[in-house]
């Protein structure tokens, strides 16, 4: 079983970035496939982006290709989500999952992850 921490959220105008950290402990994240999702308030929960379980596939969400990027170290046992030109639209509580399945369509459907972290909120304003 892994835990799942993340950090690195908060306020941030328009325009901004941030880099949220998801740390995981019990088991190593090269075990499982890894995401980002979000939820706002009101909506339910959006994949953000993922990375499989060797790193080599990484969808993202049509809303944030080309300005978020996620990355992980295997040695740090963290799994990172890099966003920049922050917008209105990515206020949201941000979660990271880890799930033991593998595939596009696993990685990018929240029903599939069986772990998640508390999640850390991220704010954009004007």
């Amino acid at each position: 079983q892994v835990h799942l921490v993340e950090s690195g959220g908060g306020s941030v105008q328009a325009g901004g970035s941030l880099r949220l950290s998801c740390v995981a402990s019990g088991r190593t994240i090269s075990d499982y496939a890894m995401a980002w999702f979000r939820q706002a308030p009101g909506k339910g929960r959006e994949f953000v982006a993922g990375i499989s379980r060797s790193g080599s596939l990484t969808p993202y969400a049509d809303s944030v290709k080309g300005r978020f990027t996620i990355s992980r170290d295997i040695a740090k046992n963290t799994v990172y989500l890099q966003m920049i030109s922050l917008k209105l639209d990515d206020t949201a509580v941000y979660s990271c999952g880890a799930s033991d399945r593998s595939g596009y369509f696993v990685l990018i459907t929240a029903n599939n992850y069986d772990y998640w972290g508390q999640g850390t909120q991220v704010t954009v304003s004007s």
